[in-house]
């Protein structure tokens, strides 16, 4: 496509980095810039402990082994989110309890959680969705009542904030996802981020496949081996090198993108002003980073010409998850408890336009142009 809906960022630092992690013969994890990936996202969100990994589906797996997820547990989080957030619990036995969605903002509905919980309930995964955080007061307040552990996907929420706290920082444990299509890349990876530091050395273990090595380097131990149960979700430090370029220019990159997002607000206000189109919800209490731009047709129908006409004319647009508990997996691992009553509509209806960093205004302008073509708007 001449316009296509993602580019991964890049800065042109990035070869220069994994050049000199060859030039060092240290290629494998927890080198220099693994180091330094961790340093920042903890400088940035005030955990006690960041640890980068090879994808956020795999940090969510570690949250889960840290939270002592077994089987029979059931965890609860929003049908409206990728497999990996439901995936994660599940391989663990864990029953996926999933509830409504809030249609403003797509992220839980944290009304709904409350008459979901049981005596099997261990955790609570709010999902932070296009960057915009859930309404953490109330769901960390549910938690604390009833002795529930709040574990935040906030895969597309590195640099957003809700009340000041970042996302990933505010549950027990915390995700961020460097994939390829997420604000600042690595490819594929992730980092986990715990609040509390006595998870900290069992979170090190866990990652480096069970064993204690890595307490081993750091002179905790006097010798290394297998101490519980783990897998192997460090990554290379040359793409955590590559990571670090993006994360240097962190601002400018998430100011780029802000004004590309304002960019298309503005250019559809109009539209939305007369009910063509629903344009994001954004909350007072939250600073977003403008990870994805979205807007909301009437119905499924109205969305999919829209996405055929787009495509005739070379600009890819996506639309997004198809709820969890309608899969096939869904099926058998989850439950939804409560109404359906805006998860299915509100994601039939949801398409994401192009957004990413450096998005041309040139481009930009003619996605706006075409979306308005479509409507027959002037």
């Amino acid at each position: 496509m001449r316009i296509n809906f993602n580019v991964p960022p890049f800065t042109g630092k990035e070869f220069d980095y994994i050049k000199e992690c060859v030039e060092a013969q240290k290629i494998c994890g927890d080198g220099k810039y693994t180091a330094l990936d961790n340093e920042w996202i903890e400088k940035k969100t005030g955990v006690s402990k960041a640890l980068l990994t090879t994808s956020c589906t795999h940090a969510t797996e570690m949250a889960a082994i840290l939270a002592g997820i077994k089987e029979g547990d059931e965890v609860i989080m929003p049908s409206f989110t990728f497999v990996s957030t439901a995936n994660a619990f599940a391989l663990r036995g864990a029953k996926i309890v999933f509830v409504d969605i809030r249609p403003d903002t797509m992220n839980i509905d944290e009304t709904k959680i409350e008459a979901a919980i049981t005596e099997k309930t261990r955790a609570i995964v709010p999902v932070h969705y296009a960057g915009v955080g859930c309404e953490m007061d109330t769901i960390m307040d549910i938690a604390k009542r009833h002795n529930l552990l709040v574990i935040e996907d906030a895969a597309q929420g590195v640099m957003s904030t809700y009340k000041g706290k970042a996302l990933g920082a505010i549950g027990d444990f915390g995700n961020y996802s460097f994939h390829e299509t997420k604000n600042y890349s690595m490819g594929e990876g992730g980092a986990l981020l715990l609040k509390d530091e006595t998870y900290v050395d069992d979170a090190i273990i866990i990652r480096e496949k069970g064993t204690n090595r890595t307490l081993y380097k750091l002179g905790k131990v006097d010798k290394y081996s297998w101490i519980e149960l783990g897998s192997s979700y460090l990554p290379s430090d040359m793409n955590a090198a590559y990571l670090y370029a993006q994360l240097q220019l962190a601002d400018e990159i998430n100011n780029n993108r802000l004004r590309s997002w304002n960019r298309y607000y503005d250019a559809f206000r109009d539209m939305a002003e007369k009910g063509l189109i629903e344009l994001p919800y954004v909350p007072s209490e939250c600073v977003h980073n403008a990870h994805m731009f979205y807007i909301k047709c009437k119905d499924f129908e109205e969305r999919q010409g829209l996405i055929d006409y787009l495509k005739s004319n070379d600009i890819l647009p996506a639309s997004h998850y198809i709820p969890l508990h309608s899969s096939k997996a869904g099926l058998r691992f989850s439950e939804f408890r409560g109404e359906d009553k805006y998860t299915t509509k509100e994601s039939e209806r949801l398409l994401r336009l192009p957004m990413y960093y450096n998005l041309k205004d040139e481009d930009l302008d003619e996605v706006v142009m075409r979306v308005k073509e479509y409507y027959r708007f002037t």
